[in-house]
């Protein structure tokens, strides 16, 4: 069984009731009796509606995202006419907030996602109780890979991706788990899920950097061997090379950035700047707070700009 497969299960039964549709007979339980537990967004719309249809998608992400603290009632206006008639709603998308069996708060169109979830956050500012947001998950999951508890990680990423399928750094995130337990072919199909025009997020580039490292290490041979190469020849910078890659591979991060600082003293010019490249690579794939980023920058500076 794999990490996603063991971190994944099926989402919890109250996830499921954030989201339902009402008609005029259900009306006042879905809405009014339970709005006096957490409040309650009612989204009224129609089929013929361009607008609806685009404002409930992102509707539904942020009420998910909020994991509980409110919840998202929909009401087809062309089948149950006399709720909205009696409101008053006489365009939609219109989106009425109710707390405390009253309306509270309410918005008309198709706002964006980040109007949305501000509306929400106002909306429940200060509220005791409700599970952690995904922001809140995504860094308790940062916080327990660095201590080293991958399958915890990985379990706290599956579930940022339950409620929401493409949220960018929890896909990254639980690529980089697999990574950390050697599945890099794994990492790779996870990877795969970001949409193209995320690829270029610093969490994607990271991982992808950790899955090319890796396959690069693959074809070289033992790093008894490779030391055996550089010593009997210090100017055998691809030997050297080779074997700052598998010291990487090897979790030797202070050695790799030794051997390719050293090309770099020696020859700039090597393989087209390939030593100072490959050091990049590595620092993207380490990240930026990684005590071997950080003194690996600083040792590359020194050494270009003395």
């Amino acid at each position: 069984m794999t990490i996603l497969e063991q971190g994944s299960g099926a989402a919890p039964q109250a996830a499921a009731d954030l989201i339902k549709d009402t008609t005029t007979q259900t009306f006042v339980r879905d809405v009014i009796e339970e709005s006096k537990r957490q409040p309650v967004l009612i989204d009224f719309w129609a089929q013929w509606c361009g607008p609806c249809k685009q404002l409930t998608p992102i509707l539904e992400k942020a009420v998910r995202a909020a994991n509980g603290k409110v919840k998202l009632v929909k009401m087809n206006i062309d089948e149950h006419p006399s709720i909205p008639g009696q409101m008053g709603i006489q365009s939609i998308p219109a989106v009425i907030a109710f707390v405390d069996g009253r309306p509270a708060d309410g918005f008309m169109g198709a706002v964006p996602e980040s109007q949305v979830n501000a509306f929400i956050e106002k909306l429940t500012a200060g509220m005791p109780g409700g599970a952690p947001t995904a922001a809140e998950l995504l860094q308790e999951a940062e916080a327990v890979l660095a201590e080293g508890d991958v399958q915890t990680a990985a379990s706290i990423y599956a579930e940022v991706l339950r409620a929401d399928g493409t949220n960018v750094a929890a896909i990254a995130g639980l690529a980089r788990c697999y990574m950390q337990t050697g599945a890099t072919e794994q990492a790779k199909k996870t990877l795969g899920l970001v949409p193209e025009a995320k690829r270029e997020d610093a969490s994607v580039k990271a991982v992808q950097a950790m899955i090319d490292l890796a396959e690069q290490a693959q074809s070289l041979g033992p790093i008894a061997e490779l030391e055996q190469k550089v010593a009997a020849d210090p100017l055998d910078h691809q030997a050297r090379f080779d074997l700052a890659i598998a010291l990487n591979a090897a979790d030797r991060r202070e050695d790799a950035t030794t051997h390719l600082l050293d090309i770099v003293k020696r020859d700039r010019k090597w393989n087209d700047d390939g030593a100072r490249k490959q050091l990049v690579q590595f620092f993207d794939a380490w990240g930026p707070t990684d005590d071997a980023t950080v003194e690996g920058r600083k040792r590359l500076s020194t050494i270009l700009f003395s």
